[in-house]
């Protein structure tokens, strides 16, 4: 299971696990003795060849390497992938906590004023320095001192100095219950870092993609294909452009997108595009019971870095949510800490699409030990990230979900789990969801980077953390 315990203040989430349980299993075509047996792709004309190819990569655990013989005398190979378990090595802090601000040491009663003052004196982190380093850290501590807090920054300690005990505390009990069973341990050596030894070309460059797939001839609106069924033999790769894709097997599959190849959960569903191209979800003609949105908010560090792109509130406004809802559908909006854009979803988004705002829960961001990534009151990042939960207003009665066997939703919950090092890789909510929804609901996920079972997923990255190599292949079976 993904939820290792559930108590009153929230749940402690496996990660890791979850991802595991999506059933990354391939089922080869027939093999033949002594044969190299292909992965199952589904592959545009010009990457044909690439049918021929190796999935997989190759794995210490079973010795596998490319141009490794599969032997199945006759019967349908098997081959399990799981995901590289180094992404989620957070067995230390990004930065430390002082000893008086670590979780064992209780939860201190600090002010609003106080966590001000405390956020001047606060002290460059770092390693052993030279000369010149020193002089640095110290010039940065006196530039501190002399700091004059924004509007922005004042609304979110103000923020903080409310929501602070309730995630202390929460969050410790959830520590305490993990370290008792032992999910989480207290290290004694540090673990290597090993996230920097993926491939560069896992940058693929699914926007860019998206992007081309605008000079596409465009079909006829709604007499447009909206669906194309993953199958074992070659697709082009308009169609997994133009058209929600489905596997609807039982295992997973391989595609192959501009020579890059992906896995694709058994019984998801999902469509690659930019906010530009939603047609082909809205020709879907699915009603959704859940919709949870990750939007590329927009910041000052998002501008600078030009990384990624983002979107601004009024482009957010246009997402038709209110076309894609079902009666009473619960939504959930994953929000940065800029109380900017906390209010805008509470005072202005969710009334534009009808939902009722009704509670306010926190990822908060934890390493194997136990301890918060960052300290819990850091000027500048926080180790936890918002969500803010509505649901459609519609006819349905609470006395109705009640004889249903679903649960009222609590105005705050806690979902603290071990992070991915991969940026924007968030945590699962299907499990943390499961007591306040009915059972065989239709779950969406927009602005989506991964693939869940029983879920649509859509986004013009919506494949990036499905990317093969972020997978190792742990057996192969007959």
């Amino acid at each position: 299971m993904s939820v290792v315990h559930r108590l009153t203040a929230g749940w402690l989430v496996d990660h890791l696990s979850f991802i595991n349980q999506c059933g990354y299993e391939i089922c080869d075509s027939f093999a033949h003795p002594g044969v190299v047996t292909p992965s199952t792709s589904v592959t545009s004309a010009e990457d044909s060849h690439s049918i021929s190819t190796f999935a997989a990569t190759p794995s210490s655990s079973n010795g596998l390497h490319p141009g490794d013989a599969i032997e199945a005398e006759g019967k349908r190979a098997k081959m399990r992938y799981v995901f590289r378990e180094e992404f989620f090595d957070i067995s230390e802090p990004h930065i430390a906590a002082a000893p008086e601000e670590q979780l064992c040491q209780g939860c201190p009663e600090v002010s609003l004023t106080e966590i001000k003052a405390s956020s001047n004196t606060e002290e460059y982190q770092g390693g052993a320095k030279s000369d010149i380093g020193n002089s640095l850290a110290t010039a940065r501590k006196k530039r501190k001192r002399r700091y004059v807090f924004n509007q922005g920054e004042l609304d979110a300690l103000e923020y903080h100095s409310k929501v602070r005990k309730l995630i202390w505390e929460g969050t410790l009990h959830l520590v305490q219950e993990g370290l008792k069973s032992g999910f989480l341990h207290h290290t004694t050596a540090k673990l290597s870092c090993r996230k920097n030894n993926v491939p560069h070309h896992i940058a693929c460059g699914l926007a860019e993609l998206c992007e081309m797939a605008k000079q596409l001839p465009a079909g006829n609106g709604s007499d447009h294909q909206a669906v194309g069924v993953l199958e074992e033999t070659s697709s082009a790769e308009q169609d997994l452009l133009s058209c929600v894709m489905e596997n609807n097997s039982n295992h997973a599959k391989i595609i192959v997108l501009m020579g890059q190849k992906y896995l694709v959960p058994p019984k998801s569903s999902f469509l690659l595009s930019d906010i530009s191209y939603l047609q082909p979800l809205l020709n879907y003609k699915k009603k959704y019971d859940v919709i949870v949105i990750d939007p590329p908010w927009e910041n000052k560090s998002v501008k600078r870095s030009n990384r990624y792109s983002h979107l601004s509130s009024w482009q957010i406004k246009q997402i038709p949510v209110p076309a894609l809802a079902a009666p009473d559908c619960l939504v959930v909006m994953w929000v940065t800490n800029r109380q900017k854009h906390l209010r805008f979803v509470k005072d202005e988004l969710y009334p534009h699409w009808s939902v009722k705002t009704l509670a306010e829960w926190h990822w908060v961001k934890i390493t194997t030990a136990g301890e918060f990534v960052l300290p819990l009151d850091s000027l500048h990042k926080k180790p936890y990230e918002v969500l803010v939960l509505g649901r459609v207003q519609g006819d349905v009665k609470e006395a109705l979900r009640k004889s249903e066997g679903v649960l009222p939703i609590p105005e705050h919950q806690l979902i603290v789990s071990i992070p991915c090092s991969l940026h924007s890789h968030k945590p699962p909510l299907a499990a943390v969801l499961a007591e306040f929804i009915k059972p065989d609901v239709e779950c969406l996920e927009l602005f989506a980077r991964n693939l869940q079972p029983g879920w649509t997923s859509w986004g013009n990255e919506v494949l990036k953390f499905q990317h093969i190599d972020y997978f190792t292949l742990l057996q192969n079976e007959n």
